[in-house]
């Protein structure tokens, strides 16, 4: 695991848009990757855009958090702000240089700039983050 400011032990929710484009697909990828690697753990954004009451209150209740979106529509920033949770990272993948397409051969540079970026956000970010301790959410989704 990386051993930095926004390390927390895999309490970080990642929420990645998993769009039909290329740069949603970087977005799941990273997510994954982020995941794997123990930086946090990725959460359903599908359930929390459903209004299930369980994911909704996940991810209200976790204190850091990232949302990935893919493009400037912000599907991922949109699903929270209809679920009243708020944003407390966020990154978009094409306002790192990256073109969105329909090409799903992902590029590991792509996948690297991305989980880079959401690193950096959250480091950026972390002083943000509330030191009122919540629960850890259920990674069950």
């Amino acid at each position: 695991m990386t051993d930095n400011c926004c390390s927390t032990n895999g309490n970080i929710m990642i929420l990645a848009c998993s769009g039909g484009s290329n740069v949603g697909q970087l977005s799941n990828q990273a997510a994954i990757d982020l995941t794997r690697e123990g930086f946090g753990k990725m959460f359903c954004l599908a359930g929390i855009g459903g209004q299930l009451s369980g994911f909704v209150q996940s991810a209200k209740d976790v204190q850091n958090m990232v949302a990935i979106d893919g493009c400037q529509v912000g599907c991922a920033k949109a699903i929270l702000e209809q679920a009243d949770v708020p944003l407390k990272n966020h990154v978009i993948i094409t306002d790192l240089d990256i073109e969105k397409n329909k090409n799903f051969d992902l590029q590991t540079e792509d996948i690297a700039k991305v989980t880079s970026a959401v690193r950096e956000t959250c480091s950026k970010h972390s002083d943000n983050q509330s030191t009122v301790s919540k629960k850890p959410f259920n990674c069950c989704g």
